[in-house]
Order: C-alpha cells, then structure tokens, then sequence
C-alpha cells in the first residue's frame, strides 16, 4: 500500500470537498491509497451517520464510493502520465455519473473498507468501480465514471 493519501496530494485550492477534501475539518476527510493495481481507504462511521440505531446511512456509502472515485482517478491518471501524485499541472477528477447499489445492511462501529477497480482510463475520463465492505461483508457497490475537473471550477 502507498503512503501518501491520494487527497493528501491535492493543491489547497482544491482541497476543500466534504467527503475528502483535507482542508475540511467538518468533512469525512477520507483517505485512499493505493493497494497493488487497486485502491484502498478505510472509514470510520460516526455517531451522526446512524440511519436508524445500529446502522450506517447510505448516503455516507454513496459519499465514500464517490469520494474514492474520484481519488482513485485522480492517481490513475498520474500513474498513466509517469507522474508523482500531486506534481504540477494538478489533475482534479469530478465526478460526472455515479451508480450506487445497497446490497446489505452497514453495522456502525465498524471499520469500512472501500476497494476500487480502474475499469476505464482516459485522457478526460476514468471510471472505477468499487466496493464497501463491514466485516468483510459488501454492503454497497458502485461506479464512478469521473472526468477532469473542468477550467470554470478552478479557482480564479
């Protein structure tokens, strides 16, 4: 595994996401690596992100696969280039489709691991697909088709 998170890597103007980005303090702040040819992060739910007593909300999950998405794009394409994470230009991945499916329950006070697949690598466009698990159960799965962040979201 890496040891540099992806988001770690990210310019401070574009580090302000809710779901990863590090200069949120409000925010998940999550943190994705690379695991091999796949990516990793872990997340630890918090009391506020109870559906109903016991049980994680699945918008956290949706939050999560998008956020690692978005990361695990931002590293492939790097990778593809023979760049260092985080040199210049900057390369920022948003997300311009995201599909997630719920296939079990999500305990809370338990570690999620998220795993991402490069499905799909281009110059503009990457799509991941990716894992939630508790408990080595897979609770969500999703696809992230993430493009490059276009000039007009750069900040002036």
């Amino acid at each position: 595994m890496s040891l540099k998170a992806f988001q770690d890597a990210y310019p401070d103007d574009l580090a302000h996401c809710y779901g990863c980005g590090k200069n949120n303090e409000h925010g998940h702040q999550l943190k994705s690596y690379w695991d091999g040819d796949d990516t990793i992060a872990e997340y630890n739910p918090r009391p506020e992100h109870t559906a109903i007593p016991g049980f994680v909300y699945g918008g956290l999950l949706a939050s999560i696969i998008d956020c690692h998405g978005t990361g695990s794009a931002a590293a492939a394409a790097y990778k593809a280039e023979g760049r260092e994470m985080g040199a210049e230009p900057a390369l920022r991945f948003v997300t311009a489709n995201l599909n997630v499916d719920f296939l079990a329950p999500t305990p809370m006070g338990v570690t999620l691991v998220a795993r991402g697949k490069i499905v799909e690598l281009k110059e503009k466009k990457v799509v991941v697909e990716i894992t939630v698990s508790a408990n080595d159960t897979v609770c969500a799965k999703g696809k992230v088709v993430a493009v490059k962040m276009p000039d007009t979201m750069k900040p002036a």
